[in-house]
């Protein structure tokens, strides 16, 4: 049983799972609906655990090059190809009746071309082909805010846009972290990263864009009227908290300093998301 929990990627998932939920708070700040927001993370964790699995089927021998993935079941032989194949269809079907019967068509055709979006154009057409990889495949990585809010809405908004891009441009300088402290592994296993493509330095400098463009966007639910001072204000701390460990690392270019800002990166999107729900509730 442990085998297939980790073929779902649960850490990863929580974490799309708790975006989507936030989006479905901000959606709803005055009467939340509590079983739609339940059955909705449901739906989408599914799906999202569908699209690991994938993941892992068609990673298998790039997993077992690399040190962080080795162990997965997959690679390892822990779980055959024909049972994980079996597990992910069984997830999507679930997945997806429970979208199209408990919550609306939109939010379940929105989270079906997700799951196409990673599972296919990402890991299958782009991961091995370009080194841009994570920049357009991180478009499906970014929709659980936005499935959160239509999910509730059964729209999509402004404000629910404006959570997309967060993530969207969130993706880049995240994963490219990843990628500076694991260049050898990537080199080895042969997957295009950016820093084993154009560079190090190219890759910084990547890095330093997407994050000017990022501290902008995660300023735009302020200016749509969404959140108000207490998330204006927190978005500029955590920016500058990301900055300063990003400059850090190009000071000192090392792995640990890379994995800091890696794992920087993503206790700044979960508290980005927080502080927003919290100045929602204020503003309601």
């Amino acid at each position: 049983m442990s085998h297939y929990i980790e073929l779902i990627k649960p850490k990863v998932v929580l974490l799309l799972v708790f975006t989507a939920v936030v989006g479905m708070f901000l959606a709803s700040p005055n009467a939340p609906d509590y079983f739609k927001i339940i059955i909705s993370s449901i739906g989408i964790g599914l799906m999202a655990s569908a699209g690991a699995v994938i993941n892992h089927i068609y990673d298998k021998e790039t997993d077992s090059q690399m040190s962080r993935t080795e162990n997965r079941p997959v690679a390892t032989g822990s779980i055959n190809e024909k049972n994980a194949i079996t597990f992910a269809m069984v997830l999507a079907m679930i997945g997806i009746m429970i979208l199209i019967l408990f919550v609306n068509y939109l939010t379940a055709l929105l989270t079906f071309l997700s799951l196409i979006g990673y599972a296919f154009v990402y890991t299958v057409l782009l991961k091995y082909n370009t080194p841009q990889n994570i920049v357009i495949g991180g478009a499906s990585g970014a929709t659980p805010p936005l499935l959160g809010w239509v999910a509730i809405s059964n729209e999509i908004t402004v404000n629910a846009v404006c959570l997309f891009l967060i993530i969207f441009t969130w993706t880049p300088p995240h994963f490219w972290a990843l990628a500076l402290a694991k260049k050898d592994e990537y080199q080895k296993a042969k997957v295009p990263m950016l820093p084993i493509t154009h560079g190090i330095k190219y890759t910084k400098i990547s890095m330093a864009f997407y994050l000017a463009i990022l501290w902008f966007v995660s300023l735009l639910p302020t200016l749509t009227g969404l959140s108000g001072s207490l998330y204006f204000w927190g978005a500029h701390v955590l920016m500058l908290g990301f900055i300063f460990l990003f400059i850090n690392s190009i000071r000192v270019s090392n792995k640990n300093n890379y994995m800091l800002v890696f794992a920087y990166s993503i206790t700044y999107l979960a508290a980005l998301f927080i502080i927003m729900v919290i100045d929602q509730i204020l503003i309601a």
